[in-house]
């Protein structure tokens, strides 16, 4: 499964899920970072690459809620597997955006 870092300060996910003989080509982003109030944003992108796809943002009073919905987001794309029958992987770092 994909793990969260212990801190989500300008934290970002860039995953893919591609089969070429099924045609699949999928993009997932999930980031997260602090607004000036002190609130958490979790912004979620994702869409067939190459496109311009779909996006969300949701934003927690509390890191501890931010962070549950971040695993709870990553756990779902750890299932594509059974879901899609090709896994998700990871383009970038996950990492803190420096």
């Amino acid at each position: 499964m994909l793990e969260v870092p212990t801190q989500l300060v300008d934290w970002r996910c860039d995953l893919e899920a591609r089969d070429s003989a099924r045609n699949i080509a999928r993009a997932y982003r999930v980031s997260a970072t602090q607004d000036l109030f002190g609130h958490w944003i979790v912004d979620l992108s994702w869409g067939r690459i190459g496109t311009a796809g779909s996006g969300l943002s949701v934003s927690f009073a509390c890191p501890i809620a931010a962070r549950r919905f971040v695993e709870r987001t990553l756990a779902r794309r750890a299932s594509a597997p059974r879901r899609l029958g090709v896994e998700y992987r990871p383009t970038t770092e996950m990492a803190a955006l420096g």
